[in-house]
């Protein structure tokens, strides 16, 4: 067995490594480049488009619909936590399960069962509740204050916030605690600046946008950690793939293009599919393997 293999066991299993070690760690998480922004609002605004297709077009209800992605999303995630190393393709899919799950639970937190929710044509939704009426303000306070608290036990535990440096069991399951809340929470924002702020789909893909961009500037400034602006950015670009994927689905008459939930999800999984292929290459051509310390042009090579 490699050492790197070793290592990753042991941290799995909640033993730590020495600061020498911690080079032969295989990362479970993507770099932040550009290319992984891209990727997440392409997640995010399927994610949209695809819990609206289960529980308003097909008519599964959020109740259903809820239930049924977040098993999605516990299926995802195991196969996560049980890869060795990145993987664009296990990576992803947990964040669009997480998108999925996402918009459904928000929508069922923060709607109820009246007709101003159904989409064009439906007269009533799946079994079960439909949902509880906490209205946008009030659901955003409950997800504001559970992010708080995971983020709270993830500082109380020593563990980094560093995503490129997450390469324990424990780290990985608070990631992807805060990750499934944040995306919640992002739908919850996307859902109010789209339907009840006034701004509509443009107007408040605009204002998310501006937001971004502020961030963009503050990873300049010294003085403001860069993971912090990671976490706003992750949850900002949740609203921002919410109002992208209203605007592709919904009707004319409501400022949308009417590109119906199928239609958009099947393009969106195509641009997702093709992204994280190109993902996949990039990470195997970055894959070098490790210098034979009995080749030293080899070495110098590589070092160049």
């Amino acid at each position: 067995m490699k050492k790197s293999e070793v290592l990753t066991d042991l941290d799995v299993a909640g033993v730590g490594t020495d600061a020498g070690a911690e080079a032969f760690v295989v990362k479970k998480l993507p770099e932040v480049t550009l290319a992984f922004w891209v990727m997440k609002i392409a997640a995010t605004t399927l994610g949209e488009t695809a819990g609206d297709l289960f529980a308003q077009t097909l008519k599964l209800g959020y109740f259903l619909t809820t239930i049924a992605l977040f098993l999605l999303f516990v299926v995802t995630l195991v196969v996560q936590l049980r890869s060795r190393s990145y993987n664009p393709f296990f990576y992803w899919t947990v964040i669009l399960s997480t998108s999925m799950a996402g918009t459904t639970m928000s929508d069922f937190m923060n709607r109820d069962a009246s007709a101003k929710y159904l989409s064009a044509g439906a007269t009533s939704l799946g079994w079960g509740p439909q949902g509880l009426g906490l209205g946008y303000p009030t659901g955003a306070a409950i997800l504001i204050s559970i992010l708080i608290v995971i983020f709270v036990v993830w500082k109380l535990s020593g563990m980094t916030f560093a995503i490129r440096d997450i390469v324990t069991f424990r780290g990985e399951a608070l990631f992807w605690s805060a990750i499934l809340v944040s995306n919640t929470l992002g739908t919850s924002m996307g859902d109010f600046l789209s339907d009840s702020s006034g701004l509509g789909y443009a107007g408040g893909a605009l204002l998310v946008s501006a937001a971004l961009a502020v961030l963009l500037v503050l990873m300049r400034v010294t003085v403001v950690p860069n993971v912090l602006l990671f976490w706003i950015a992750f949850v900002l670009t949740r609203p921002l793939g919410a109002t992208a994927g209203d605007f592709l689905t919904k009707p004319v008459a409501k400022g949308g293009l009417d590109l119906g939930t199928a239609g958009s999800s099947a393009v969106l999984l195509a641009v997702l599919v093709g992204l994280m292929g190109y993902a996949h290459l990039r990470e195997r051509k970055a894959a070098v393997p490790a210098p034979d310390a009995t080749e030293p042009d080899q070495v110098t090579r590589q070092a160049g």
